[in-house]
């Protein structure tokens, strides 16, 4: 090769090198649902990086609870610059690690829930609810669930936010008799895994009658697959709130590139993706509003949630009940 050649070719490889090593890269720790080829993942990483002259990398964690596990394990070492998953039932734990910053996101918010958190922010919210078979016989309430013979499929509370959810869920309805509840939706649950996917997996497949899911989650069948077998079972006692929310880690070098993502987060950028990919009611209206079909799902005559600290002060004894249910 000519030396002028050689040294051309050279100054392109060095010139290649210092524009990777310009790229600033942000990591967000996720679960697993969200970087399928079928959840908002693949994206929401196109629309950033579009504004951001960045590498964004999504990674997958298992379920929603395993996230703070992991980040719990890592500690200030965690190559994570942003959080995405949590709910508010692990905030306040979350909160305790000393492991987030505040973030500098002022955003238009549609919750039916005031938000003043200024480390967490939120990016969809829901209902959770046992979704089965349009046409079958459905019970009523979480009692008439566990009084029926109707078998279902639920997930971990110690990795999953919808297992979690479903022990603030029966917590906040029966209180003191939660307990009792449990013992007696024991023989309704057919298996326990330890994630949404799994469990939903199994719902389809037949295995089951219902799975904990969400209320939103008949929208998926009847946009995505023009499918209206199935639907969300509304119950008397009402339904467990879930606001997922995402969280700046304070060891990040990245500071302004995660505040930046933050402010994408609750954009319409971000936010029209929501609706028809986590298949959950946007933190932020999108300009062009939800799409049709969330028009028909049912909406819970009662609205239950906990506050982050409630939700921490009776983790420990709803997890206990369950256990002590589900080991008989």
């Amino acid at each position: 090769m000519p030396k002028t050649a050689y040294l051309t070719v050279v100054a392109g490889l060095c010139m290649a090198t210092t524009a990777t090593a310009e790229t600033p890269k942000l990591t967000v720790l996720t679960y697993d649902s969200f970087v399928t080829e079928w959840g908002p993942g693949p994206a929401v990483e196109a629309a950033f990086e579009e504004v951001c002259a960045c590498d964004l990398e999504f990674v997958g964690a298992g379920d929603g609870a395993a996230l703070l596990a992991r980040l719990q394990l890592e500690g200030p070492r965690t190559d994570a610059d942003i959080v995405l998953g949590l709910d508010t039932n692990l905030t306040a734990a979350a909160r305790e690690t000393g492991l987030f910053a505040p973030h500098s996101v002022e955003a238009d918010l549609a919750l039916p829930i005031a938000w003043t958190d200024t480390e967490f922010l939120p990016f969809d919210w829901g209902y959770f609810a046992f979704v089965g078979n349009a046409g079958a016989q459905a019970p009523t309430s979480l009692r008439a669930l566990a009084d029926s013979d109707v078998k279902v499929v639920i997930q971990d509370p110690r990795s999953s936010t919808p297992g979690l959810g479903l022990l603030m869920w029966v917590k906040a309805a029966y209180g003191d008799e939660a307990a009792g509840l449990w013992a007696d939706l024991a023989d309704n649950i057919v298996t326990v895994t330890p994630g949404w996917s799994e469990a939903y997996g199994l719902f389809l497949d037949g295995e089951a009658d219902a799975a904990l899911s969400y209320t939103t989650s008949p929208a998926y069948h009847l946009i995505a697959e023009e499918d209206a077998s199935k639907v969300a079972w509304a119950f008397d006692e009402g339904h467990y709130m879930q606001v997922e929310v995402a969280g700046k880690v304070a060891a990040t070098d990245v500071p302004e590139l995660a505040d930046q993502f933050l402010a994408f987060m609750v954009s319409d950028g971000f936010q029209s993706i929501i609706p028809t990919t986590n298949w959950m009611y946007p933190a932020a209206t999108p300009e062009g509003g939800l799409p049709d079909g969330f028009e028909t799902l049912i909406t819970p005559a009662t609205s239950l949630l906990k506050s982050p600290q409630e939700a921490q002060a009776v983790r420990d004894e709803a997890l206990a009940e369950w256990r002590e249910a589900l080991s008989q």
